[in-house]
């Protein structure tokens, strides 16, 4: 088994080198425009378009190693070190639409490509796997499971993205990743991503597409407040099924408010015009949470502690007289709160001030991007009028738009073992 992580693996070994990727799909990712619901959940096709930018992954990421071998008797699956089942309806899903492309493939074109790679110096330990052999999957996340940080689009995209270059798919990727997870379509992409309805009844043209790539406005900081990394009592599946099917406010939000939101919020990408953009990212989270509300019974994501940090947020703005930072919630009570290079400083102190650390030393109470905090004057607390509320947030964690899935090249990443078990 070559350790080196480029190329494929061969097609004759008993067993076969991992192909690894790295993905933070939001490979973690922060919604603009949320999807709110789908209209097919066999197909995961959404009742509305969406938007989303895919964080950093030097700061939130999933990776996964994807072994293959004629000596594996199943398809098997660890999850932060923990085997679970991989009988679940959307990894089948997702299984199944890898496999089948890749069996569709030419066999002229597959050989094409193993004489391309030969003629490159591709060592042949590097060739596809055939689509009839059982793989084992290892996956792990840097950032909770299940807390509303996006792990499932971001676990999704990675695994679509590694089984594609395990078995040669080719082509546009992100038809697959939605299998998994409908959210991970866009984590295939860097940058600010849509994620298209389409009109389709197979759903063929409801894909992801890149509006802008991660370096397009390099001067947008995102941090993460992190006020519960437990998993959600409602995931956003089950309580996306549940407004589907009861909220009447969904129905008007999608057909009406969602297409010029996504026409706007687009607009403002593009002009790199942050006040507006702030202010539609506010906008679509109180509305995806006013239907959570009205959905029946209904779905409690934000706490008081979301509660109070948009009124910090709001408080912010109003003290400088314009929009210099904004907030999005998904499906749980951490918050997504934006801003520029320009004010992240000064923001962060106020944050660090109002939520303080539960301990003593915040040397961990920070993290990701290097970034010095600028804490408040007494004028600023004065006109914020807020009382801090200490020991409320685990942790702050600072990050700005990045890449797609990307290949790992460090054999010392890999998950799985030369017998295909997680270790290295």
């Amino acid at each position: 088994m070559d350790r080196n992580v480029c190329g494929h693996p061969q097609w004759t070994a008993a067993l076969l080198r991992p192909s690894t990727t790295r993905g933070r799909t939001y490979g973690s990712t922060w919604h603009l425009c949320h999807k709110g619901g789908k209209r097919d959940e066999e197909l995961i096709l959404p009742l509305n378009s969406s938007l989303s930018i895919s964080l950093h992954q030097d700061q939130l990421k999933s990776t996964t190693t994807v072994m293959a071998s004629p000596a594996f008797s199943e398809d098997r699956l660890w999850l932060n070190g923990q085997e679970e089942s991989v009988q679940g309806s959307r990894l089948q899903a997702l299984l199944h639409e890898v496999r089948r492309r890749a069996a569709k493939r030419p066999l002229e074109e597959v050989q094409r490509e193993e004489e391309e790679d030969k003629a490159e110096g591709v060592n042949s330990d590097h060739r596809l796997a055939p689509p009839s052999w059982h793989v084992h999957i290892s996956s792990k996340n840097n950032f909770p499971t299940g807390a509303g940080l996006a792990s499932s689009a971001s676990g999704y995209a990675c695994l679509a993205f590694t089984l594609a270059q395990l078995f040669g798919v080719r082509g546009e990727l992100s038809g697959i990743a939605k299998r998994g997870s409908g959210s991970a379509c866009r984590s295939m992409y860097g940058g600010v991503v849509r994620w298209t309805r389409g009109a389709q009844a197979d759903g063929a043209d409801s894909i992801a597409v890149q509006v802008t790539p991660e370096n397009y406005w390099p001067e947008l900081r995102i941090f993460i407040l992190v006020v519960s990394d437990l998993q959600k009592a409602v995931s956003s599946s089950e309580g996306m099924r549940r407004s589907v099917a009861t909220s009447k406010l969904l129905q008007h939000r999608a057909t009406v408010l969602v297409p010029e939101l996504l026409r706007k919020a687009e607009a403002a990408v593009k002009a790199r015009d942050f006040a507006a953009f702030a202010q539609l990212a506010m906008c679509d989270s109180n509305q995806l949470h006013a239907i959570c509300l009205d959905t029946h019974p209904p779905i409690f994501y934000l706490n008081d502690t979301s509660r109070q940090i948009m009124r910090l947020v709001h408080a912010y703005n109003q003290a400088c007289a314009e929009i210099r930072a904004g907030y999005t919630f998904d499906a749980g009570p951490n918050a997504f709160v934006l801003t520029t290079a320009r004010d992240a400083s000064k923001l962060l102190g106020l944050i660090e001030h109002f939520f303080p650390a539960q301990t003593s030393t915040s040397k961990r109470y920070i993290r990701g991007l290097p970034l010095a905090t600028n804490p408040p004057s007494v004028e600023l607390q004065r006109i914020i009028g807020l009382e801090p509320q200490p020991h409320t947030l685990h942790y702050i964690l600072c990050t700005k738009p990045g890449p797609g899935p990307q290949r790992i090249f460090d054999s010392e990443a890999h998950l799985l073992n030369t017998d295909g078990l997680p270790g290295n």
